[in-house]
């Protein structure tokens, strides 16, 4: 259907807030460092790994819920950054990034929402302005797990420009030589553009993953009756 869309076809997305606009420059900066997916099926391949990855994030939501009623508020996030070795030069820096990830606006950081804030503040630890250079994330193994997810999202984002458009992700599916491929490219996409604006940006993809490798929440309560 047509050729292939350059950048100037698809339309700029402007970052809202002030946190938006330091995840996209640093994931520009990411970007331009190149990618080591080569393809959709190899993304899908690390599924299994990346859900075990993310669930080792679960070990520090429950140690920072210092109620123990499911949720992060305001105050435990702190006091987790505290304890983790995570500087912000601003305390408005903090009330951003809760706010981004607190998407049902209930004040309290759920364990999904909680895995896309520290994989956000995973990407911008190399930005100076935002994060002091030392950083020390409680358990290493997750650095991996989020570097495969940044990886990934390079990989989508074509044009570099630190968002995907829809165009960008039918093409990286449709590589995958599935039949069904546009569908599913489709349906993928509408899974990740939550504004549906025909971008996605990078938090968007990060809520989106989790669904996809698995995480759920009610799963996840599960198991904790279970046990």
């Amino acid at each position: 259907m047509g050729g292939a869309v350059t950048k100037s076809d698809a339309q700029e997305w402007v970052p809202e807030t002030k946190l938006e606009a330091k995840i996209k420059e640093a994931m520009q900066r990411r970007e331009s460092k190149g990618t080591t997916t080569k393809s959709f099926n190899s993304i899908i391949l690390k599924f299994p790994k990346i859900d075990e990855g993310l669930r080792n994030c679960k070990a520090i939501f429950q140690e920072f819920d210092e109620d123990s009623n499911g949720s992060i508020d305001h105050s435990e996030l702190k006091n987790c950054f505290r304890k983790l070795e995570i500087s912000f030069e601003e305390e408005e820096e903090i009330n951003d990034l809760f706010q981004a990830c607190d998407i049902n606006e209930d004040m309290e950081i759920a364990f999904t929402e909680f895995i896309v804030l520290l994989c956000l503040v995973y990407l911008l630890k190399d930005d100076s302005s935002t994060l002091q250079k030392k950083w020390r994330l409680g358990m290493p193994k997750l650095e991996p797990t989020f570097e495969t997810l940044v990886d990934t999202f390079v990989f989508l984002d074509e044009n570099k420009d630190g968002h995907v458009s829809r165009e960008e992700m039918f093409r990286a599916i449709d590589e995958s030589g599935e039949r069904s491929s546009g569908r599913i490219a489709m349906k993928r996409f509408e899974e990740m553009d939550w504004d549906k604006n025909g971008m996605v940006n990078f938090k968007e993809f990060l809520f989106a993953f989790t669904q996809w490798v698995g995480i759920d929440e009610n799963e996840d309560d599960d198991d904790d009756n279970k046990a």
